[in-house]
Order: structure tokens, then C-alpha cells, then sequence
């Protein structure tokens, strides 16, 4: 049976510091997704309240592409970006459809 090693962190400062700049990112991306959905709730409401649909897959498609295009600039890999797109793309649709009142399963009835 393999002995079980401690963390290297605790004695590799170069994976440490390496670590904590990941953790800085992750910090960054949780709160720039929260500022995004803050910013895409608010276009939900005014999508329901002015009664444009939930979806513009118009607008959708410019930014894929754009995202794409970004992507390779950044030598990241142009599928995972859209794919990250299209799941932030999808959670905004279903927030927008609940704005609307659209998606909702009302109460069963007693």
C-alpha cells in the first residue's frame, strides 16, 4: 500500500503561489458571473414588461462568434468558450422565461 503524501502546497511554494493565483480567479469569475446576472436579470424584466421574447438567437449567434473569435485570439480552445456561452446563454433564457411568468409549474391543487 502507497504511503500517502501531504499536500505539496505546504512545502512547494512555486505550486502554492501557483494555487493561489488560480483561487484569485476563481474569486474573480464568481463575481463577474454574479455582476453578468445581475445585469441580464434586470434585461429580463425589461424584456417582460416591454413583452419581447425571453430568446434572441440573433443576438445569440453575434455572440458566439465573437466569443469564438476572442477565444482563439487568447489561444483558448474556441469550443469550450462556446460551450461555456451556451450554458450561460441557456441559464439567462430560463431567468428571462421566468420573468415573463413563462417555465413556472404553478401549485397543485389540494
Amino acid at each position: 500500500m502507497a504511503a500517502t503524501r501531504p499536500f505539496p502546497e505546504k512545502s512547494d511554494p512555486v505550486l502554492a503561489s501557483y494555487r493561489k493565483s488560480i483561487d484569485n480567479i476563481d474569486a474573480a469569475l464568481v463575481h463577474i458571473l454574479a455582476e453578468r446576472f445581475r445585469i441580464t436579470q434586470a434585461v429580463g424584466q425589461y424584456k417582460a414588461s416591454a413583452q419581447l421574447p425571453p430568446a434572441d438567437p440573433a443576438r445569440e449567434a453575434e455572440q458566439i462568434a465573437r466569443l469564438r473569435a476572442l477565444a482563439e485570439d487568447s489561444a483558448l480552445d474556441p469550443e469550450f468558450s462556446e460551450k461555456f456561452l451556451r450554458f450561460i446563454i441557456d441559464e439567462v433564457i430560463r431567468h428571462h422565461e421566468t420573468a415573463r411568468g413563462e417555465g413556472v409549474t404553478p401549485p397543485a391543487a389540494d
